[in-house]
């Protein structure tokens, strides 16, 4: 009998490449017997610069049902998935932003011995997405989480090309989320509810 885990899936998606990368996670991490929480973290951009993109804008219409990242979402899951769109190599500052927040979890160890991982989207072939994952893994570092990388451990992630995590070249906006994005993101959610139901079996000492 599979043990049920929890799957927080955090992200930050200006255009909606990021969002769709999260949704196809929390449709893959459900249907491999976890329970989810999809979430977004706040915007911080004046609503004149979301306004002034239409694609923005319209993201932000089309998503805004969607719950804000708590620190009791992350309290909640055994497993959370954290994705940003690349911002010159480095996570977006609304999700950085989000992870500023939560020093008085993380000094209460609430944050440790959980699984993490990374997905990104990026506007240039070469433009950051493995650095945007690395700097991303710092912080779960930090958390005292337990990494688990998707690899090279699936055909799908040979197709995708990226053994950090998840990624998409959106080329600026102008390429949609494709079937080899979609594929490695359910690889890489699998992975992790995989890894997380054998740390709840098999939970750390204290």
């Amino acid at each position: 009998m599979d043990f049920p885990v929890n799957v927080a899936i955090v992200y930050y998606s200006a255009t909606g490449h990021v969002a769709q990368i999260a949704q196809e996670m929390a449709e893959a991490a459900a249907k491999a017997g976890a329970r989810v929480r999809l979430r977004k973290v706040a915007e911080l951009a004046p609503k004149a610069a979301v306004d002034s993109n239409p694609t923005w804008a319209a993201h932000a219409a089309a998503t805004a049902d969607i719950p804000l990242a708590t620190t009791d979402d992350l309290i909640w899951a055994d497993a959370v998935l954290m994705g940003s769109p690349t911002r010159f190599g480095n996570i977006a500052s609304q999700l950085k932003q989000f992870l500023d927040t939560l020093g008085g979890v993380w000094q209460q160890g609430l944050l440790a011995d959980k699984v993490y991982s990374g997905f990104t989207s990026t506007g240039t072939l070469h433009g950051g997405h493995e650095s945007t994952l690395l700097a991303l893994t710092n912080t779960f570092h930090h958390f005292g989480g337990i990494v688990i990388a998707p690899g090279y451990t699936h055909a799908d992630k040979f197709a995708d090309g990226n053994p950090y995590g998840t990624s998409h070249h959106d080329a600026g906006g102008t390429v949609p989320v494709d079937d080899v994005t979609r594929a490695a993101a359910r690889v890489q959610a699998e992975r992790v509810v995989k890894f997380a139901r054998a740390l709840a079996v098999a939970p750390v000492a204290a």
